[in-house]
Protein backbone atom coordinates (compact mmCIF):
# COMPACT_ATOMS: atom_id res chain seq x y z
CA UNK A 1 0.00 0.00 0.00
CA UNK A 2 1.10 3.36 -0.99
CA UNK A 3 -1.49 5.80 0.34
CA UNK A 4 -0.29 7.09 3.85
CA UNK A 5 -4.43 6.98 5.01
CA UNK A 6 -4.78 5.57 8.13
CA UNK A 7 -7.71 3.14 5.93
CA UNK A 8 -8.27 2.93 2.26
CA UNK A 9 -11.19 1.37 0.06
CA UNK A 10 -12.10 0.36 -3.46
CA UNK A 11 -14.94 -0.32 -5.34
CA UNK A 12 -14.76 -3.53 -7.57
CA UNK A 13 -18.57 -4.10 -9.11
CA UNK A 14 -20.80 -5.10 -6.30
CA UNK A 15 -17.84 -5.45 -3.90
CA UNK A 16 -15.90 -3.10 -1.69
CA UNK A 17 -12.66 -3.99 -0.10
CA UNK A 18 -11.75 -2.23 2.78
CA UNK A 19 -7.82 -2.28 4.17
CA UNK A 20 -6.52 -1.12 7.46
CA UNK A 21 -3.60 0.68 6.87
CA UNK A 22 -0.86 1.00 9.42
CA UNK A 23 1.31 -1.82 9.08
CA UNK A 24 4.20 -0.44 10.87
CA UNK A 25 2.30 -0.69 13.98
CA UNK A 26 0.07 -3.32 13.20
CA UNK A 27 -3.22 -1.46 12.07
CA UNK A 28 -3.56 -0.37 15.50
CA UNK A 29 -6.00 2.19 16.28
CA UNK A 30 -5.57 5.80 16.34
CA UNK A 31 -8.13 8.17 16.83
CA UNK A 32 -7.66 9.14 12.77
CA UNK A 33 -8.29 5.14 11.72
CA UNK A 34 -11.05 5.01 14.12
CA UNK A 35 -12.62 7.86 12.81
CA UNK A 36 -11.55 6.88 9.07
CA UNK A 37 -13.23 3.32 9.37
CA UNK A 38 -16.77 4.83 10.61
CA UNK A 39 -16.63 7.19 7.42
CA UNK A 40 -15.66 4.43 5.24
CA UNK A 41 -18.22 1.62 6.46
CA UNK A 42 -20.79 4.85 6.08
CA UNK A 43 -19.58 5.56 2.73
CA UNK A 44 -19.95 2.11 1.75
CA UNK A 45 -23.28 1.72 3.22
CA UNK A 46 -24.67 4.74 1.31
CA UNK A 47 -23.39 2.98 -2.01
CA UNK A 48 -26.12 0.95 -3.87
CA UNK A 49 -23.98 -0.61 -5.87
CA UNK A 50 -22.09 -2.18 -3.25
CA UNK A 51 -23.67 -5.82 -1.98
CA UNK A 52 -20.67 -7.66 0.27
CA UNK A 53 -17.72 -6.03 1.81
CA UNK A 54 -14.00 -7.33 2.42
CA UNK A 55 -12.38 -6.03 5.69
CA UNK A 56 -8.51 -6.72 5.74
CA UNK A 57 -5.08 -5.61 7.01
CA UNK A 58 -2.27 -4.45 5.25
CA UNK A 59 1.17 -5.22 6.41
CA UNK A 60 1.74 -8.69 8.79
CA UNK A 61 -1.15 -8.75 10.64
CA UNK A 62 -4.82 -7.85 10.46
CA UNK A 63 -4.99 -5.65 13.59
CA UNK A 64 -3.28 -5.36 16.80
CA UNK A 65 -5.85 -3.70 18.45
CA UNK A 66 -5.60 -0.07 20.08
CA UNK A 67 -2.50 2.03 20.10
CA UNK A 68 -0.97 2.24 23.02
CA UNK A 69 1.38 4.67 21.96
CA UNK A 70 -1.44 6.93 22.17
CA UNK A 71 -2.16 6.58 25.74
CA UNK A 72 -4.86 5.97 27.70
CA UNK A 73 -7.86 8.04 27.50
CA UNK A 74 -9.20 10.02 29.83
CA UNK A 75 -12.66 7.97 30.06
CA UNK A 76 -12.31 4.59 28.29
CA UNK A 77 -16.09 3.97 29.14
CA UNK A 78 -16.50 7.31 26.22
CA UNK A 79 -13.95 6.24 24.07
CA UNK A 80 -15.75 2.62 23.90
CA UNK A 81 -19.19 4.48 23.99
CA UNK A 82 -18.60 7.41 21.21
CA UNK A 83 -15.98 6.11 18.75
CA UNK A 84 -15.73 1.90 18.48
CA UNK A 85 -19.54 1.15 19.45
CA UNK A 86 -21.11 3.01 16.40
CA UNK A 87 -18.17 1.63 14.23
CA UNK A 88 -19.54 -1.43 15.51
CA UNK A 89 -22.71 -1.18 15.14
CA UNK A 90 -22.44 0.11 11.95
CA UNK A 91 -20.73 -3.08 10.40
CA UNK A 92 -23.53 -5.29 12.79
CA UNK A 93 -26.43 -3.73 11.50
CA UNK A 94 -25.10 -2.63 7.97
CA UNK A 95 -27.36 -3.88 4.40
CA UNK A 96 -23.88 -5.74 3.08
CA UNK A 97 -22.59 -8.58 4.01
CA UNK A 98 -19.10 -7.73 5.94
CA UNK A 99 -16.53 -10.31 5.51
CA UNK A 100 -12.87 -10.56 7.06
CA UNK A 101 -9.71 -11.85 5.91
CA UNK A 102 -7.48 -12.65 8.92
CA UNK A 103 -3.76 -12.78 8.75
CA UNK A 104 -1.26 -12.68 11.30
CA UNK A 105 -3.24 -11.42 14.57
CA UNK A 106 -6.81 -9.94 15.11
CA UNK A 107 -5.58 -8.70 18.74
CA UNK A 108 -7.77 -6.67 21.30
CA UNK A 109 -10.37 -4.53 19.43
CA UNK A 110 -9.02 -5.81 16.56
CA UNK A 111 -10.18 -9.40 17.59
CA UNK A 112 -14.02 -7.47 18.49
CA UNK A 113 -13.09 -5.85 14.89
CA UNK A 114 -12.92 -9.41 13.00
CA UNK A 115 -15.62 -11.03 15.42
CA UNK A 116 -18.41 -8.68 14.58
CA UNK A 117 -17.88 -9.02 10.81
CA UNK A 118 -21.21 -11.28 9.13
CA UNK A 119 -18.41 -13.38 7.58
CA UNK A 120 -14.66 -14.74 8.22
CA UNK A 121 -11.62 -16.21 6.37
CA UNK A 122 -8.39 -16.84 8.44
CA UNK A 123 -5.35 -17.83 7.12
CA UNK A 124 -3.60 -21.39 9.35
CA UNK A 125 -1.37 -19.55 11.36
CA UNK A 126 -3.70 -16.37 12.60
CA UNK A 127 -4.99 -16.06 15.52
CA UNK A 128 -7.40 -14.54 17.58
CA UNK A 129 -5.58 -12.93 20.75
CA UNK A 130 -7.33 -11.22 23.64
CA UNK A 131 -4.69 -10.08 25.74
CA UNK A 132 -6.53 -7.95 28.00
CA UNK A 133 -5.65 -9.84 31.40
CA UNK A 134 -1.89 -8.97 30.70
CA UNK A 135 -2.71 -5.36 30.97
CA UNK A 136 -5.20 -5.85 33.90
CA UNK A 137 -8.13 -5.45 31.76
CA UNK A 138 -11.51 -7.38 30.18
CA UNK A 139 -12.49 -7.56 26.34
CA UNK A 140 -14.74 -5.28 25.25
CA UNK A 141 -15.99 -3.46 21.75
CA UNK A 142 -18.06 -6.45 21.99
CA UNK A 143 -16.03 -8.95 22.36
CA UNK A 144 -17.26 -10.92 25.56
CA UNK A 145 -20.51 -10.73 23.59
CA UNK A 146 -19.74 -13.13 20.75
CA UNK A 147 -17.33 -15.28 22.79
CA UNK A 148 -19.97 -16.02 25.17
CA UNK A 149 -22.49 -16.78 22.13
CA UNK A 150 -19.85 -18.69 20.13
CA UNK A 151 -18.37 -20.64 23.11
CA UNK A 152 -20.61 -20.44 26.15
CA UNK A 153 -20.11 -19.38 29.55
CA UNK A 154 -16.76 -21.55 30.33
CA UNK A 155 -15.29 -21.84 27.59
CA UNK A 156 -15.53 -18.33 27.00
CA UNK A 157 -14.49 -17.41 30.43
CA UNK A 158 -11.66 -19.72 30.61
CA UNK A 159 -10.36 -17.69 27.10
CA UNK A 160 -10.55 -14.53 28.71
CA UNK A 161 -8.67 -14.74 32.23
CA UNK A 162 -5.98 -16.96 30.61
CA UNK A 163 -5.76 -13.80 27.56
CA UNK A 164 -4.29 -16.72 25.46
CA UNK A 165 -4.02 -16.52 21.41
CA UNK A 166 -7.27 -18.82 20.17
CA UNK A 167 -5.50 -20.66 17.09
CA UNK A 168 -7.17 -20.68 13.32
CA UNK A 169 -8.27 -24.20 14.28
CA UNK A 170 -10.25 -22.92 17.98
CA UNK A 171 -11.90 -20.15 15.95
CA UNK A 172 -13.16 -22.26 13.26
CA UNK A 173 -14.84 -24.74 15.97
CA UNK A 174 -16.03 -22.39 18.06
CA UNK A 175 -17.81 -21.07 14.45
CA UNK A 176 -16.22 -17.47 15.42
CA UNK A 177 -14.24 -17.97 11.56
CA UNK A 178 -16.00 -19.88 8.27
CA UNK A 179 -12.90 -20.95 6.29
CA UNK A 180 -9.40 -21.77 7.31
CA UNK A 181 -7.04 -21.65 4.54
CA UNK A 182 -3.22 -21.30 3.83
CA UNK A 183 -0.91 -18.83 5.13
CA UNK A 184 -0.85 -16.16 2.69
CA UNK A 185 -3.83 -16.56 1.23
CA UNK A 186 -7.06 -15.04 3.34
CA UNK A 187 -7.55 -11.87 0.93
CA UNK A 188 -7.39 -13.86 -2.06
CA UNK A 189 -9.91 -16.63 -1.00
CA UNK A 190 -12.28 -14.02 0.92
CA UNK A 191 -12.39 -12.01 -2.55
CA UNK A 192 -13.01 -15.28 -4.57
CA UNK A 193 -15.97 -15.91 -2.02
CA UNK A 194 -17.06 -12.63 -1.63
CA UNK A 195 -17.49 -12.52 -5.66
CA UNK A 196 -19.50 -15.28 -5.61
CA UNK A 197 -21.63 -14.61 -2.98
CA UNK A 198 -21.98 -11.16 -4.51
CA UNK A 199 -24.15 -13.03 -7.16
CA UNK A 200 -26.68 -13.93 -4.77
CA UNK A 201 -30.29 -11.91 -4.12
CA UNK A 202 -29.12 -8.81 -2.26
CA UNK A 203 -31.85 -8.28 -0.47
CA UNK A 204 -32.71 -11.95 0.72
CA UNK A 205 -28.97 -11.72 2.20
CA UNK A 206 -30.19 -9.29 4.09
CA UNK A 207 -33.20 -10.36 5.75
CA UNK A 208 -31.35 -13.55 6.84
CA UNK A 209 -28.65 -11.53 8.41
CA UNK A 210 -31.21 -9.17 10.20
CA UNK A 211 -33.27 -12.45 10.88
CA UNK A 212 -30.42 -13.64 12.66
CA UNK A 213 -29.00 -10.40 14.28
CA UNK A 214 -33.02 -10.63 15.80
CA UNK A 215 -33.10 -13.71 16.89
CA UNK A 216 -30.53 -13.33 19.81
CA UNK A 217 -33.12 -11.37 21.49
CA UNK A 218 -36.23 -12.99 19.92
CA UNK A 219 -38.35 -16.64 21.52
CA UNK A 220 -39.06 -19.23 18.75
CA UNK A 221 -42.38 -17.89 18.25
CA UNK A 222 -41.83 -14.23 17.76
CA UNK A 223 -39.23 -15.68 15.43
CA UNK A 224 -41.17 -16.98 13.58
CA UNK A 225 -43.24 -14.34 13.06
CA UNK A 226 -40.76 -12.12 12.05
CA UNK A 227 -39.46 -14.62 9.45
CA UNK A 228 -42.71 -14.46 8.41
CA UNK A 229 -42.81 -10.26 7.91
CA UNK A 230 -39.12 -10.63 5.92
CA UNK A 231 -40.88 -13.26 4.35
CA UNK A 232 -43.55 -11.06 2.77
CA UNK A 233 -41.42 -8.42 1.58
CA UNK A 234 -39.28 -10.23 -0.23
CA UNK A 235 -42.04 -12.20 -1.97
CA UNK A 236 -42.48 -8.88 -3.47
CA UNK A 237 -39.25 -7.98 -4.96
CA UNK A 238 -38.24 -8.30 -8.60
CA UNK A 239 -36.00 -10.58 -7.48
CA UNK A 240 -37.59 -13.37 -5.86
CA UNK A 241 -39.88 -13.21 -9.57
CA UNK A 242 -36.69 -13.39 -11.07
CA UNK A 243 -35.30 -16.40 -8.98
CA UNK A 244 -38.54 -18.39 -9.18
CA UNK A 245 -38.42 -17.77 -13.62
CA UNK A 246 -34.68 -18.86 -13.56
CA UNK A 247 -35.89 -21.68 -11.56
CA UNK A 248 -38.40 -22.38 -13.91
CA UNK A 249 -36.44 -21.50 -17.13
CA UNK A 250 -33.29 -23.60 -15.38
CA UNK A 251 -31.03 -20.99 -15.68
CA UNK A 252 -28.92 -18.95 -13.19
CA UNK A 253 -30.93 -15.72 -11.87
CA UNK A 254 -29.74 -12.51 -12.48
CA UNK A 255 -30.66 -10.75 -9.15
CA UNK A 256 -30.67 -6.83 -9.08
CA UNK A 257 -31.54 -5.83 -6.11
CA UNK A 258 -34.92 -4.53 -5.87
Amino acid sequence: MTSDQPVLARIEGHLAIVTLNRPSVFNSFNADMRNMLLGTVRDVERNGEVRMVVLHGAGPGFCAGADLAEGMPASIAEQLEQQYKPLLLEIASSDKIWMAAIHGSAAGIGGALAMTCDLAVMEESANIYLAFAAIGLVPDGGATWHLLKAMGHKRALQTIIEGRKLSAQECADAGLVNKIVPTGEALQSALEWAGVLAQGAPLAQRAAKLALRAANEKTLSEAISYEAQLQEDLAHTQDCGEGVSAFFAKRKPVFSGK
